[in-house]
């Protein structure tokens, strides 16, 4: 595995970073009933959704550091009832998934993570339990950015990989998170 992979799973890192970003800002916009609102989705509200993004990143991440965790990361479902709570909390979790693919090298990627599952533990190649966790995080923005159409917020773009000609759009948003172009591209 060359380091332009290991590159390609720091890139993936801050897309995660920047599009839970760009989602909780958006739904910060939110009064809590709408936030809480029954909603047609896997989780049946954005609250819950968002919240399950975090709690399954918790669960992951933890794995990820070495950790034991397991199941106790979803005791409780909902960890974070408001918007104003979740979005700093999400943000600190994106910070540890960001150091784990700083931390990178093609000998880490291909190394073997231990998860807790209680019963059981569970092995598998670093590599792939990150393209897991970057899918499961994709998939359930994408209901809970659904769901958001059905309020009066306007759903953010998020089906974009950082296109270079789109840098100056993110800009700021960059500034906000404390990166730059440089950031996401370092070799």
């Amino acid at each position: 595995m060359s380091a332009g992979l290991v590159q390609t799973y720091r890139a993936f890192a801050h897309n995660n970073a920047w599009a839970n970003h760009r989602l909780l800002n958006a739904c910060a916009g939110l009064n809590q009933a709408d936030f809480e609102a029954p909603r047609t989705g896997f989780f049946p509200s954005i609250q819950r959704t968002l919240n399950h993004i975090y709690v399954i990143d918790l669960f992951y991440i933890d794995a990820l550091e070495g950790g034991w965790l397991g199941p106790r990361a979803w005791a409780n479902e909902v960890p974070y009832p408001s918007v104003s709570e979740l979005k700093p909390a999400q943000a600190t979790m994106d910070k540890r998934l960001l150091a784990i693919c700083d931390a990178l090298t093609p000998e880490l990627l291909h190394g073997t993570i231990r998860i807790n599952r209680d019963t059981r533990v569970q092995t598998e190649r670093c590599d792939r339990l990150l393209m897991h966790l970057f899918q499961h995080q994709i998939h359930h923005r994408g209901q809970a950015h659904a769901m958001l159409s059905e309020t009066a917020i306007v759903p953010p773009q998020l089906d974009e990989f950082f296109a270079e000609g789109e840098a100056p759009l993110r800009a700021a948003e960059f500034a906000d998170l404390g990166w730059s172009e440089e950031t996401v591209w370092k070799s």
